[in-house]
């Protein structure tokens, strides 16, 4: 079953509760007749580690949000909690929401597992946003996951704003991505659901001849590949689609400013 401005596929969406990027990266990323619908995931656990796995234990609780809407495919838009919960405890969530909602599960950290895999890539450089704990379980998670971590830089964060990673421009983005020395490596990671990462990569989308890739690219990817979306990731990691979105994007924006 299709819907009218979702001919190709309809997403289900699951993003945390104060993150600002998810959303207007998934309308850029998806291809022409595939459409998104969001969901909040809430908690008012006191610490970001609390609040991140009790995304991942209430999904179904989220997922429900999306009713009897024909979503083809459901996103979960979070990486940290992959980090913290690690892959059996991940794995084991993927497979009970598959079977409960009988739609394909994508978790923004199986999307990178997979897009490195088909990248053939083993040794990653990290480029991270976080604080220095869940950059440790970052790296715990993908070495975990059968990967080399052999390189990280981290991004600045900002002090007094409403939240640090959320409250990141691109041009921060960019600078930690060519902060990171990209000798040795077979693919660069960009971190967090929560960093503006496009513009990043529509700029620099080989780093020496090093495909860049981010979580939210990733996602995207997987989940227009669970929508039947054809196209391999070296193609987005190319901006094929929505290279000329943001493109687009930004312009309006000059025009716009005053």
């Amino acid at each position: 079953m299709t819907t009218h401005y979702a001919p190709r596929g309809l997403l289900g969406v699951l993003t945390p509760q104060a993150n600002t990027t998810v959303e207007p990266e998934f309308a850029l990323m998806l291809p022409p007749g595939m459409a998104m619908l969001n969901a909040r995931m809430t908690s008012d656990k006191p610490t970001i580690i609390a609040r991140l796995l009790d995304y991942l234990d209430g999904l179904e609780t989220h997922a429900a949000q999306f009713a009897n809407a024909p979503v083809g495919a459901i996103a979960f838009a979070c990486t940290g909690a992959s980090y913290f919960a690690m892959p059996e405890r991940e794995d084991a969530a993927v497979a009970r929401i598959q079977a409960a909602t009988a739609r394909p599960f994508v978790t923004t950290a199986t999307a990178v597992r997979d897009a490195l895999v088909e990248l053939r890539a083993r040794r990653i450089g990290l480029v991270s946003p976080y604080p220095d704990d869940l950059t440790r379980a970052g790296i715990a998670y993908w070495e975990a996951r059968g990967f080399t971590v052999a390189a990280v830089s981290g991004a600045a964060l900002q002090d007094g704003v409403f939240h640090p990673i959320y409250a990141m421009d691109e041009a921060g983005a960019t600078e930690a991505l060519r902060a990171l020395d990209p000798t040795g490596l077979d693919a660069i990671v960009m971190l967090g659901t929560g960093m503006p990462t496009l513009g990043a990569i529509r700029a620099h989308p080989f780093c020496a001849g090093v495909p860049v890739l981010s979580c939210m690219l990733a996602l995207g990817w997987a989940s227009a590949r669970a929508l039947g979306d054809p196209r391999g990731v070296l193609d987005w990691v190319r901006g094929a689609g929505w290279g000329a979105r943001l493109d687009t994007w930004r312009a309006g924006v000059q025009t716009a400013a005053p």
